[in-house]
């Protein structure tokens, strides 16, 4: 599955999914930087299966309906990779079954308030 990467999640994200042979590109190497979401899912879409973010917001902002990209949000609490890896199989479990225009958010909790 060729997976691209988003500017939020560090760049060590995707020897942890290239392991398990997913063909990773992050939103820098793509030449995609600085792009919104919207553009950005656009761009993606033609190249890559799925946008791997941990862009909380991006589920209120964008409608995936008739996409030909899905979306990976990982629920981690910071983008530091060593609280992004505990989700890593979680991650790897949902990119067997995501499909097209599909959103999976892993490793969410539920806020207190």
């Amino acid at each position: 599955m060729k997976l691209l990467i988003d500017e939020c999640a560090p760049k060590s994200l995707n020897l942890s999914l290239s392991a398990s042979g997913h063909d990773c590109v992050t939103v820098r190497e793509a030449g995609f930087s600085g792009k919104k979401n919207g553009e950005l899912l656009r761009l993606a879409e033609p190249t890559f299966d799925v946008l791997v973010t941990l862009d909380k917001g991006i589920r209120y902002q964008q409608n995936l309906t008739g996409r030909k990209i899905a979306v990976l949000i990982i629920g981690a609490k910071s983008n530091d990779i060593e609280d992004i890896r505990p989700h890593v199989p979680a991650c790897l479990t949902a990119l067997k079954s995501i499909q097209p225009g599909q959103l999976i958010q892993i490793g969410w909790q539920k806020e207190k308030g």
